[in-house]
């Protein structure tokens, strides 16, 4: 039976600049404990972002449905109108009527060195999803970075209800300490993480990959261009990643993996298939400039997973 997809995480609108120089240029070291510069840019690009949205988007094309549990903004309305020109629910989403959607403002120079500012606007607000309404035995869940209250608090839900679910904690592990970790990634179905973001949780818990392995059923750590490596209790596979016919722009990737991920798995497959469907998609997107703006008919899709 085919699984509901919840997925847990941030709305945002990213803007996007180009600095046509060297930041290192106009920064002098020894006035650095006074710094007062500013970069004029050649262009500004707004993309519609946060992992919930992207997440969404990539599973929207592989023709899923998925929950979105997350916050937005009052100026949701292009948001919105995005997702329904692609077929993706808005009935979940919590309205902050008094708060602007989470911003990101990212400039880069010439080096791809980047500079970037946040605002998490309504992701400041629990998503406060009912998950009475979903049966337990047909339903998975992701935790992706977003509100630090879902973070916590959707695991523990999970479990009391006996749901399945993925705990991804990305770009929050600099705020979640390691008791918080241990306690979501403890009966977790998947612990997600890159390389660095697995080292990094190593290090905050205080527990090595194996002992990380007795919490979670499986961890996926994903490796950019050399693919991921695909865990369980019981074996270790590498999957390969899938050659894009251009390599753009790398953002956005790890949440198309996730988006062919769970497409996989709610339909059935197995991990390690599953994981290359993550590795198909991701591969579609790193050839767009911007992390929902990548399409790929089945037809393509099936081609780069029969060549893996």
């Amino acid at each position: 039976m085919k699984k509901n997809i919840i997925v847990s995480g941030s709305l945002a609108y990213d803007k996007i600049m180009d600095f046509p120089g060297y930041f290192s240029e106009h920064i002098l070291p020894e006035k650095i404990h006074m710094l007062s510069v500013t970069f004029q840019v050649n262009s500004i690009k707004e993309k519609f972002g946060g992992t919930a949205g992207n997440i969404a988007y990539a599973l929207s094309l592989l023709g899923e449905h998925p929950v979105i549990a997350g916050s937005i903004g009052h100026d949701y309305k292009r948001y919105f109108d995005w997702f329904a020109k692609n077929g993706i629910a808005t009935d979940d989403i919590k309205i902050i009527e008094d708060d602007f959607t989470a911003g990101a403002y990212i400039t880069t120079d010439k080096a791809d060195n980047q500079i970037t500012g946040f605002h998490p606007g309504a992701m400041k607000y629990s998503s406060a999803l009912d998950f009475a309404r979903f049966k337990p035995k047909e339903t998975i869940v992701t935790v992706s970075p977003g509100n630090l209250v879902d973070m916590i608090n959707y695991p523990e839900i999970c479990k009391a209800a006996g749901i399945d679910y993925i705990f991804d904690p990305g770009q929050a592990l600099p705020v979640l300490d390691g008791e918080k970790l241990v306690r979501a990634i403890d009966g977790c179905l998947i612990l997600m993480a890159n390389d660095y973001e697995i080292e990094l949780i190593t290090a905050k818990t205080g527990l090595n990959k194996a002992a990380l392995q007795k919490l979670a059923k499986a961890i996926i750590v994903t490796q950019g261009e050399f693919g991921s490596l695909v865990t369980t209790q019981t074996e270790e596979c590498q999957i390969p990643a899938v050659k894009p016919k251009q390599a753009v722009d790398p953002t956005g990737c790890g949440d198309a993996y996730r988006g062919g991920l769970l497409s996989g798995l709610v339909h059935g497959k197995s991990l390690k298939d599953s994981a290359k469907m993550g590795s198909v998609c991701a591969s579609f997107c790193v050839e767009c400039y911007g992390t929902q703006d990548y399409r790929f008919s089945k037809a393509e899709f099936d081609e780069r997973l029969n060549g893996i």
